[in-house]
């Protein structure tokens, strides 16, 4: 059974919860705008038999506190969260990074910041609208939502926040039968309990956010860009592959949707292992572990 060590981290203006199992080289999991580190329940068990798993809730969310609740959020700050939790449990080594969703965007910007801090990074939809051609169309959305949500509240801002990332989707019917696994089914609590701050301060504070796409070009060797095998024409996914293709890398896809890690949780990890794997990232981060 993998030994779970739980401990809290003081950064600037908020206290970090996070965990750590497994040995190994060092893999930082950063979660998307819900759930938290628990977010990573299905697959970090796994992982923690070749790696050093490390997960945290980003600031404001379950369990990782703000100093001032009505803080804005900005994706350099969440990056500065990641790279503490760096320095706290690799320090001066560079480590492994997958970043799902807003998690993402914090991962790109680490990279880009600290690259010398980062073998490889796995970004996983990061919903960098601001590299689409039609961006002014997504900035009204998001304009859109916020103005929902203080009018008319949380439900009604969350139906418009979803119909805006399913635009000009391909039209699928959902799978019948589709049930969450157990645990990411006792989630849905924290879930809920997350959103408000999600779609109030996540949402406005990262899908904002514009990467520094010639740096990213110059670290195009150590960044994974990916999306979801059921998210063709979503908007996350394609603002991922959209960078993909002006960084003129490969656009991994992983099984599911945006929300792959969460309904596939074992073919989730399994093809992140591979992932790194295939890259060489793990071979490198286990040579300078031993060093």
């Amino acid at each position: 059974m993998t030994v779970l060590t739980i401990g809290s981290l003081r950064v600037n203006g908020a206290t970090l919860h996070y965990e750590v199992r497994g040995r190994g080289p060092l893999l930082l999991l950063i979660p998307g705008g819900t759930g938290g580190a628990a977010s990573f329940d299905g697959i970090a068990d796994d992982l923690a038999a070749a790696y050093t798993v490390a997960t945290y809730d980003p600031r404001g969310m379950a369990r990782s506190t703000l100093d001032d609740p009505e803080a804005e959020q900005h994706v350099a700050e969440h990056a500065d969260d990641a790279y503490r939790m760096l320095e706290l449990l690799s320090p001066g080594e560079p480590a492994l990074v997958l970043g799902v969703s807003s998690g993402a965007i914090a991962a790109l910007h680490l990279l880009t910041a600290l690259p010398e801090r980062v073998a490889r990074v796995v970004a996983h939809e990061p919903p960098v609208v601001e590299v689409l051609p039609d961006v002014a169309e997504h900035r009204v959305l998001i304009a859109h939502v916020q103005e929902t949500l203080r009018t008319h509240g949380l439900m009604p801002a969350m139906a418009v926040f979803a119909a805006g990332l399913r635009k000009d989707a391909d039209v699928t019917e959902p799978k019948d039968g589709l049930e969450l696994p157990p645990r990411a089914a006792a989630r849905a609590d924290q879930t809920m309990g997350d959103l408000p701050y999600f779609v109030g301060r996540i949402v406005p504070g990262f899908m904002s956010y514009a990467p520094d796409v010639r740096r990213l070009e110059g670290l195009s060797d150590r960044l994974v860009l990916a999306g979801g095998q059921d998210s063709p024409g979503e908007l996350p996914y394609r603002a991922a592959a959209f960078l993909a293709e002006r960084l003129g890398t490969e656009f991994q896809h992983f099984p599911g949707g945006h929300v792959g890690l969460t309904t596939h949780p074992e073919e989730f990890g399994e093809h992140l292992r591979k992932i790194l794997r295939d890259s060489g990232a793990e071979g490198q981060a286990r040579e300078r572990t031993a060093c």
